[in-house]
């Protein structure tokens, strides 16, 4: 638990907040600013800064129960679908820094735009930029 997270004071139920699904390893509540009604964000209990500071392990607990949850919020919103998102650090938009997933769930025509302009390689860059990647492992 870190003092200073707000995340963490939501688990530990310092600060109140709307629980859909707790167990030992995760707690899921809805959004305060949900982008859809249902908008859901799952929580490890263990305090991880963003995604890349997650040890493994705790990745192996918390995507099954996602997973599960994400299907629990499509049934009770009778949602076409769902958005899953985890922002990284700020420049991606993270604005709490505690792993938490998003999960939004989606109907046909529902008008949330969530897209991003696509761009195109010029020549050659693609394998370039391929190549860096696979190298920086």
């Amino acid at each position: 638990m870190a003092t200073d997270c707000i995340f963490c004071k939501i688990i530990d139920g310092t600060i109140p907040s709307e629980k859909v699904y707790e167990d030992d390893k995760v707690v899921a509540i809805l959004d305060i600013n949900p982008v859809t009604p249902g908008h859901t964000l799952v929580l490890p209990r263990e305090h991880s800064k963003d995604f890349l500071a997650t040890p493994a392990a705790l990745l192996a607990d918390v995507m099954p129960r996602v997973q599960a949850i994400a299907a629990q919020v499509m049934k009770a919103t009778k949602a076409d679908g769902f958005a899953m998102v985890v922002f990284n650090g700020p420049a991606a938009g993270q604005e709490v820094f505690h792993l938490h997933v998003h999960i939004i769930p989606r109907k046909k025509g529902d008008g949330v735009r969530m897209g991003w302009p696509k761009t195109q390689y010029a020549d050659g860059e693609m394998s370039k930029l391929a190549q860096k990647i696979r190298a920086a492992r």
